[in-house]
């Protein structure tokens, strides 16, 4: 698979943001929860300390998008997003039609929410590329017929009916 599949791909914007949470999350973040955690530890008894656990859940959740952050941030690759010519890849606005049925059909993003630039008034569909569908449509051009199976076994076919550079 060429490396563009796998990558994450995001807008110089879309990796700022993303950089700002994580520093926000490792300097205001987790010494907040850490003195939640010290304040209900003192409250006593832990087995039965609701405030503790809540505490300790927040750090858990914290911990993990740090981790995940990270691994974006690492892996991710900043600038405009590639052509149609090679087909369906990372950062491709992708519209299909089910079972050749041009009058049921869906556009999508094949990334990640983070390629939106955290802008949650793009409203598309987003579909990785390790998803049955975004897996089934990577390389495809215009005209492409694929199919894929559903995590339930079902065989769903789609003609591609355009391939395009996402602009959110």
């Amino acid at each position: 698979m060429p490396e563009t599949n796998s990558a994450i791909w995001l807008t110089q914007e879309a990796y700022d943001k993303l950089a700002a949470e994580l520093e926000n999350l490792k300097t205001v973040g987790r010494p907040a929860v850490s003195r939640k955690i010290a304040v209900a530890r003192d409250e006593g008894d832990l087995s039965e300390n609701g405030g503790y656990h809540a505490a300790r859940e927040e750090q858990g959740q914290m911990e993990s998008r740090i981790t995940q952050l990270e691994h974006m941030l690492r892996e991710a690759k900043v600038g405009e997003a590639p052509t149609s010519e090679g087909g369906a890849t990372t950062g491709m606005q992708v519209t299909v039609a089910y079972f050749g049925d041009e009058s049921d059909t869906e556009t999508f993003l094949i990334g990640s929410r983070e390629m939106l630039g955290l802008d949650d008034s793009v409203d598309i569909q987003v579909y990785s590329p390790q998803s049955p569908l975004g897996a089934a449509v990577l390389g495809s051009h215009t005209g492409d017929e694929v199919s894929y199976q559903t995590p339930a076994g079902k065989t769903i076919e789609l003609t591609v009916l355009d391939v395009a550079p996402f602009h959110g």
